[in-house]
């Protein structure tokens, strides 16, 4: 039997693509040799993701095995315990697949159906996109495994009940990827895409109502981050001073090195630029300081209230004159300049004319250290005057820097000090 002309053609034209398909593919141990530098990059890939969204923070325990879980996360509604995140297949992950990790990250639901908690920051890692989840999911393929069973929660009543979870989900939580906005630039959308997601920095910087959760609308204003008694400052300068007059290099060289001609970070964002952003590439931070900025753009911040009379504040003004002069000048300057970029200024210094005076009481009180980063490896510190100042005088001497050199900050009562004498340190 004869072939008809047509398939001769095909049959022709088959057997050569076949030919040059054998003649271009490598050889088998190249082919292995090429998945494996895949395999690899994309492992590395995950390992600066799970860096960015600072995973290690919660997922390692003091003293523990990498991503071992056991960290204990007190709450208002009780203490909750991290998972084990090591591919060890009994204890931690190591029987998931892609799809499932993936849905969990998006839905915030585990393999089985149950619903997470929301300390597990899923209404932010909802935005991540699948490549960039399975590469998370690949580095941590990757990590040594650890056979430590997962701790049960300890919560009060009705709150240990997961049920409950679905009436949050239902007021807070949005499903869905990250979509870029068509009429930003590129790099604006890399920074929304960080900070909104990877980064979840609206877990802290946005106000936590009594049910746990927080609204859009809301977002990035600022609040008290539960049971720290640490203030994470407004990022769009509808309530402080935000980062609308910062310039890209100080936002951005403050979250990867931690400080910057503006400042320094302290307290829980020290450890955020410790364990995750000091990792991440300039051109990311940039990013992420492109869309900072623009939170904060043609806002204006509302003015402090005062907390004590007039009467008082002149009393605690005068005191805390005579304390600052002898504890703070040596560093800060006289007129409140600092000595950029290890102290810095007091004068012009939004976070010290914050609503909230938390977070200058409590570096008085307790001093401390920005991160020890590779952009700052030998930081500066502040050292705590709990133990050599009173109530009055650490009232005092915060009250002075929040109203002198032409600050506009509130007096701070000695009731206030007091409180946060027995804070946590972190």
């Amino acid at each position: 039997m004869t072939t008809p002309h047509f398939l001769k053609h095909i049959y022709t034209a088959a057997v050569g693509s076949l030919a040059l398909f054998m003649l271009a593919a490598p050889p088998a141990s190249a082919q292995s040799q090429t998945a494996t530098v895949d395999k690899s990059a994309i492992v590395a890939r995950g390992e600066y993701l799970a860096q960015a969204g600072d995973c290690v923070a919660c997922h390692t325990a003091p003293g523990g095995k990498l991503f071992a879980g056991g960290r204990a996360m007190p709450t208002p509604f009780g203490t909750l315990y991290t998972s084990n995140v090591t591919p060890d297949p009994d204890t931690g992950i190591g029987k998931w697949t892609a799809d499932q990790f993936y849905s969990m990250m998006h839905t915030g639901r585990s393999p089985d159906g149950g619903l997470l908690y929301p300390a597990m920051p899923f209404g932010s890692y909802t935005k991540i996109t699948r490549a960039d989840s399975d590469a998370i999911f690949a580095f941590m393929q990757s990590v040594p495994p650890v056979k430590l069973p997962n701790k049960p929660h300890e919560l009060k009543f009705p709150y240990n009940n997961r049920s409950l979870i679905i009436g949050w989900r239902t007021l807070f939580f949005t499903e869905g990827e990250y979509r870029p906005d068509s009429t930003r630039s590129d790099e604006w959308n890399r920074g929304a895409y960080l900070v909104q997601g990877l980064g979840h920095c609206a877990m802290c910087h946005s106000a936590i109502n009594a049910l746990g959760g927080s609204s859009e609308s809301a977002a990035f204003e600022g609040g008290l981050i539960p049971m720290q008694n640490w203030y994470a400052p407004s990022l769009t300068s509808s309530k402080e001073g935000g980062l609308g007059d910062w310039s890209i290099d100080d936002i951005s060289n403050l979250l990867r090195t931690g400080i910057s001609n503006r400042g320094a970070v302290y307290g829980p964002m020290a450890d955020v630029t410790y364990n995750s952003l000091q990792y991440m590439t300039e051109a990311d931070t940039r990013a992420m300081a492109v869309y900072l900025k623009s939170l904060a753009e043609h806002s204006v911040p509302d003015a402090p209230r005062a907390t004590t009379s007039a009467e008082e504040s002149s009393l605690l003004l005068r005191l805390g004159q005579t304390v600052y002069a002898d504890k703070c000048a040596s560093c800060h300057g006289e007129k409140g300049f600092g000595k950029l970029p290890h102290y810095p200024p007091l004068a012009g210094n939004q976070s010290i004319q914050m609503s909230s005076a938390v977070n200058p009481v409590r570096m008085v009180l307790n001093g401390g250290y920005p991160p020890g980063t590779a952009g700052n490896p030998m930081p500066h510190g502040m050292p705590p005057f709990a133990q050599s100042l009173s109530d009055d005088e650490v009232a005092a001497v915060v009250t002075y820097i929040r109203v002198s050199w032409g600050n506009h900050g509130a007096a701070v009562s000695a009731r206030e000090a007091n409180a946060l004498r027995s804070a946590p340190l972190q």
